[in-house]
């Protein structure tokens, strides 16, 4: 791998699986606990749901094309070739491990948040990273 590659297709299919996920996760599963955690009153000014959806794409969109070169790389490196879904979403674990939840965890006792608002949004991105990593090693090679 000769510096950062960009991965259209399978971004963009890494990118919405996060966002159906988001949806699922904080729309269905956790929403009341959610919500209360963190003190939505569920009145959203114009606009802003719309501003807080694109937002939320467009990150995903930059994390995938990141998260595709990691396990592109480490693909080629270790494993002498295009990896799994198996080990895509192995690494899309580890990167968790490694770069999300530690500062997550951080942010959270210094913020003194509640554990479970922890548990719920550091749950959301090891689903997250896990499923969108293995679609990423299948599409990205």
């Amino acid at each position: 791998m000769n510096g950062f590659h960009v991965y259209a297709m399978p971004v963009l299919v890494a990118a919405v699986i996060q966002w159906v996920i988001a949806a699922i996760w904080y729309g269905f599963g956790f929403k009341k606990r959610w919500t209360a955690l963190v003190g939505h009153t569920g009145e959203a000014k114009p606009g802003r749901a719309a501003f807080e959806m694109i937002a939320a794409f467009v990150l995903s969109i930059v994390l995938s094309a990141v998260l595709a070169n990691v396990i592109v790389g480490l693909g080629n490196l270790i494993f002498a070739g295009a990896p799994s879904f198996r080990v895509g979403a192995g690494i899309g674990i580890l990167c968790w491990f490694g770069f999300i939840a530690p500062p997550m965890l951080t942010q959270s006792i210094f913020e003194r948040r509640p554990v479970n608002l922890f548990a719920i949004n550091a749950g959301y991105w090891v689903v997250s990273l896990a499923v969108s990593g293995g679609v990423l090693a299948v599409m990205a090679r």
